[in-house]
Order: structure tokens, then sequence, then C-alpha cells
């Protein structure tokens, strides 16, 4: 069992590795879950074992990624959420996704400033964003209460709008 990276009231965040498979395809493979992250489209078995991979490269280069989100009471992995540099970015990009059966208990809402407090305090980032669609109300929601700020609504890589939220320690 790996360490926490940190724990709130309901969750502990750990780094991930290649024995979360199954459990990050349970959410990755999930139509539904999926539908506000990235284009949107579930990802395949090769795809989920090439973002692991990813995500262990970028604890080593940059001493963060995305983590799996647990539950403290058994251990069991509800998602994932953390930091990454999409497209090579300056700045960081919170992301975050849970299990269908996860959803509508404020979880997000317990992890999301978690994390923003965890990127000042342990790697001293200064500055977050949240790239949400506008019809994500739920997101938009969770990160209002995280402390981000709506900065500007801009295209994506896909041509989608999406709305900029900003967290700053300042």
């Amino acid at each position: 069992m790996e360490t926490p990276l940190f724990e709130t009231a309901r969750l502990q965040i750990r780094e991930i590795n290649s024995s979360d498979f199954d459990e990050m395809m349970t959410v990755y493979g999930d139509p539904v879950a999926m539908r506000w992250v990235d284009d949107g489209q579930p990802i395949t078995e090769k795809d989920c074992r090439r973002w692991i991979k990813i995500t262990r490269d970028n604890y080593a280069n940059r001493g963060y990624g995305m983590f799996a989100v647990e539950d403290r009471r058994n251990g069991s992995v509800l998602g994932f959420c953390g930091l990454v540099h999409p497209g090579g970015q300056r700045t960081p990009e919170i992301k975050y996704a849970l299990k269908r059966q996860a959803w509508g208990q404020g979880l997000a809402s317990e992890m999301v400033p978690a994390m923003l407090q965890y990127a000042h305090r342990v790697h001293d980032l200064n500055e977050v964003i949240a790239t949400i669609d506008p019809d994500n109300l739920a997101s938009q929601r969770v990160v209002m209460k995280a402390g981000m700020e709506l900065t500007e609504t801009r295209r994506d890589e896909a041509g989608l709008p999406t709305q900029v939220y900003r967290w700053s320690s300042y």
C-alpha cells in the first residue's frame, strides 16, 4: 500500500502506479464519467497504460502529476485528481474525475481545495488553472467553492468553448 501524499476528512491522495490500471480504466473507460474530461471520450486500455507511464514520468520530472483518490475508510480507488501541463502549457492545470458511484457526495469539493493547497505548500505553485466546459455546472461550482475565479472563455484544442478558472495564492 502506497503512503498517501495527503488526506482530507474522507479521502487519501497517493501516487498512481501500474497496479492501478483496472481501477483507472473504470473511470477512463466510462463514457459518462469521461464526458467532461479532455475530448469527452473514454480511452482505450493501451492509452490508459500509456497515461499511467506518463503520470509516473511526471512524478520524476516535476514531482507531481495525476494522483489516485482513495476512500480513507477502505482504500478503494474512487478516481483521480492532480496537476498537469497539457500541451506543455506553463501554468499547471487541475484535472479530476470520479467513478459514478462516488458522485453527489461532495468529494470533488473536498479534494480540489486540498489539491490546490498541496500544490502551493509542497511544490510552491502560486497559480493553478482549471478548464471547464460551459455546460459542466457541477465542476464550475466545485472550483468556485475552492476559490477559483472565472477569468476567460476561449476555444480549446478541438475548437470548443471552454471556461478558464484561475486560483492564485497571492
